[in-house]
């Protein structure tokens, strides 16, 4: 039997199990697939399982996007061009990192049916999913991106990735048609947001990548005020459903009984 897993820390949110074990369960696939809690230490061993066909793949998620990529053998051009790594398999003995987060967070934005061409995009945070939405973003061809990172070093760091990038103090709020929240505020219920919202006009789009909880207090408070948003479900099954298929060679399903098992 195939083994897979998600590694992270915090894990006990992650509705991957779920969603790769019910695809696994319809396709007839010998496999299992599991969370595991690391700490950044123990990331080398944990590849070094794979090296060994212990464990067959793996899903990479907050914090550890980019401190995988040091054991890793190679990385496919989108890993490459973006340092971040959501999904790793095994391709001719070679343990190679990938990212499927692009592909996640386009399909999910074109889902909404909202015209993203020309606009002005703010984001909040620059952990190890934002460089991929940066890179889709720029593909969707948007005409501002604005990042904002309560360390501001980190966010100034990703400019060297994408010098068009525009860098503001945290609480500063630019202008923006859509603001992305892409820090890790809003997994716990106690956690709120240093934003004042009421400097902020209605009709915006409010997307988190955020999907467990699935409304925010972020998207709470802008729904109330008069605002769109969408959270990060379908980011979430998309990126899933491309790690799958990288996997196993088949491109599950996405119907309505997958949106309601990860409503449960």
């Amino acid at each position: 039997m195939k083994k897979y897993f998600v590694i992270g820390n915090p894990i006990k949110h992650s509705l991957s199990p779920k969603l790769h074990n019910y695809w696994i369960k319809k396709n007839n696939i010998s496999a299992v697939y599991e969370k595991k809690e690391l700490q950044k230490e123990e990331i080398e061993n944990f590849i070094l399982e794979i090296r060994k066909k212990k464990i067959d793949g793996a899903n990479i998620t907050v914090p550890f996007k980019k401190a995988v990529i040091p054991f890793l053998d190679k990385l496919t051009p989108e890993a490459t061009t973006t340092q971040s790594v959501n999904t790793i398999f095994v391709d001719e003995n070679k343990v190679v990192g990938h990212n499927t987060d692009i592909a996640g967070f386009e399909k999910s934005i074109l889902d909404t049916k909202y015209d993203i061409r020309k606009k002005e995009v703010f984001i909040l945070g620059s952990g190890g999913v934002v460089p991929s939405i940066i890179y889709a973003l720029k593909k969707m061809q948007v005409t501002k991106i604005t990042l904002s990172n309560r360390t501001k070093s980190k966010a100034e760091g990703l400019k060297k990735m994408y010098p068009e990038l525009d860098v503001v103090d945290w609480g500063y709020i630019p202008n923006f048609d859509i603001i992305i929240n892409a820090t890790s505020l809003g997994l716990n219920s106690g956690d709120t947001f240093e934003i004042d919202f009421s400097k902020i006009e209605k009709n915006k789009f409010f997307y988190d990548v955020i999907y467990n909880p699935k409304q925010t207090s972020f998207l709470k408070k802008a729904k109330e005020m008069g605002n769109i948003t969408e959270n990060g479900k379908m980011m979430f099954i998309y990126q899933a459903q491309k790690s799958f298929e990288k996997w196993h060679k088949i491109l599950p399903k996405i119907n309505s009984e997958i949106l309601d098992l990860l409503d449960d």
